[in-house]
């Protein structure tokens, strides 16, 4: 499998996912703006974000592809029957246990919103309440998300990794249809319909999945629930690997309910749409890399090829740096023009942009730690070790509790995204340290030289955007062209000058180049 051409296909419909959202995010500054009507949905949302995260794209796909891949892989076997066979039987057991959940949470929304917010800064009861139904409407969401999973995954493990890729493009499609249909100029009502919207967009997603099964020939009947030992392997590694992929998101519950409770209202929507922007190049690059290197390690590892896993490894992170670093610089620098031309207009003031521009910087400094979690987790759930990540993943999760306790009273905003990043660097450094320690992965000559001329090169762009930035900042309040066009001259030119600075520094080459180009006619 061509890795570039494979992550460069999920990366695509991915990154068209996430241009959505930031339309979304638009439209909603708009017309909710900073306050609390915004962070009421926001923490609504958080939940199903939240279990998207962990169950879509982290422990269910963690645990159950390795084990597909080995059903459909037995030369004694049936092939593609026995790993349906498998899914029918984890569907068996997976749909009674959501359903069950999604009527729990129902039953004690009140309770779970006060978890997610610590109620709020100073609000009344009143509002309370419309926060309570708004995570009403939204935990739907959890159990719709959790079975397109079980679809996805199965697609993935087929190779039509873009088909599960392009389902969260629904969601992002009719949350803007809510925004630009049924907004109104009560904020209130404009995010109970974007809280409606969420669960819509869950039996969309399901829907389209389970039609692309069925296109590719994959029909699931219904059982009656069993317990079979390898139902039992599946559930003993969901929770752990739940934890260890979803590390990030547990990090921003933390953080959002800490906004929440002791900041003023309008922090939460400062803290999501910096995550926001920061989640960009991580659904580009992280997601991408992650979903093709865990079915990849794992034929390999499979198939006895240890070489050829750690090669895939080395290359994933190459390819990960290569275009992380970069996106790191000019977020962290540029933060202010690029939040006031997405965001800065309608209800979302001049002070919102500054203080998003403040929480991003923060959080971007983490993005390579967020993008190489991706990257260094296949290493042990290829090999059926979801246990590590989970112990490395508490240990985080405690240094981004002490970070956010510790920051957040002289750093406002800043404080909880800057703890984040510090908690998910100190994540990756123990996965990285246990997979070279066990003799899993060695970054090999081609990785460590490139890194340091890679790093040379961002910070080298850096320095231009940082200079020229201010030409831009006349421009991201006009009309929409005018801001479109302001964001293109400054990517472009960031773009230009790292590409230019990875060639004089030997980072990138141009017969690496031409040996890609030859790589994608060929296939």
């Amino acid at each position: 499998m061509n890795l570039l051409k494979a992550t460069g296909s999920i990366g695509g419909l991915t990154l068209l996912s996430r241009i959505l959202g930031l339309v979304r995010d638009s439209l909603f500054a708009r017309f909710v703006g900073a306050a609390f009507a915004s962070d009421a949905f926001l923490v609504a949302f958080r939940l199903p974000n939240m279990f998207r995260a962990l169950f879509a794209e982290g422990a269910f796909a963690s645990a159950f592809i390795p084990m597909f891949n080995k059903k459909v892989a037995d030369p004694e076997g049936k092939g593609l029957r026995d790993g349906l066979d498998f899914a029918e039987a984890a569907l068996a057991v997976l749909l009674p246990v959501l359903l069950f959940m999604t009527v729990v949470l129902e039953v004690f929304a009140w309770p779970v919103t006060l978890l997610l917010s610590g109620k709020f800064n100073g609000v009344s009861a009143d509002q309370f309440a419309y926060a309570v139904e708004l995570s009403r409407w939204t935990i739907p969401y959890l159990m719709l998300i959790s079975i397109v999973s079980l679809f996805g995954g199965i697609l993935n493990s087929l190779g039509k990794f873009w088909v599960n890729a392009a389902a969260p493009i629904l969601l992002n499609l009719t949350l803007i249809v809510a925004l630009l249909g049924f907004h109104s100029d009560d904020p209130l009502v404009t995010a109970r319909n974007q809280a409606i919207a969420v669960s819509v967009s869950g039996a969309l997603q399901l829907l389209w999945l389970a039609w692309a099964c069925r296109r590719n020939g994959v029909r699931l009947r219904l059982r009656r629930p069993r317990l079979s030992p390898e139902v039992k392997q599946l559930l003993k590694l969901i929770l752990p690997a739940a934890a260890g992929a979803g590390a990030v998101q547990i990090n921003l519950v933390i953080s959002t309910a800490l906004a929440a409770s002791l900041l003023d209202h309008g922090s939460v929507t400062y803290i999501y749409m910096a995550d926001r922007l920061n989640q960009l190049p991580l659904g580009l690059i992280g997601i991408g890399l992650g979903t093709v290197l865990l079915p990849t390690i794992s034929r390999q590892l499979g198939g006895g090829e240890e070489v050829a896993a750690m090669e895939t490894q080395n290359r994933g992170m190459e390819l990960a740096l290569l275009l992380t670093l970069p996106a790191t610089v000019a977020l962290v620098l540029c933060g202010e023009p690029i939040a006031a031309a997405l965001f800065g207009y309608g209800k979302f003031d001049a002070m919102d942009t500054h203080f998003t521009a403040q929480a991003l910087a923060a959080f971007s400094i983490g993005l390579p730690s967020y993008i190489l979690v991706k990257v260094l987790t296949p290493g042990y759930y290829a090999r059926q070790d979801t246990k590590t990540p989970v112990r490395y993943a508490t240990i985080s999760m405690v240094v981004n509790l002490v970070g956010n306790l510790a920051l957040i009273v002289p750093l406002r905003h800043m404080g909880p995204p800057l703890a984040t990043a510090i908690a998910s660097t100190v994540n990756v450094w123990l996965l990285y340290h246990t997979l070279v320690k066990r003799g899993h992965f060695a970054a090999d000559a081609r990785l460590k030289r490139r890194t340091l001329r890679l790093a040379l090169a961002a910070l080298a762009m850096g320095a231009v955007l940082w200079a020229g930035q201010g030409l831009v900042m006349p421009y991201v309040h006009g009309t929409w062209t005018i801001r479109v066009a302001a964001m293109a001259a400054l990517v472009t030119s960031g773009v230009v000058v790292y590409g230019l600075a990875a060639v004089l520094t030997g980072a990138f080459r141009v017969d690496d180049l031409k040996l890609l180009l030859r790589r994608r006619r060929s296939n």
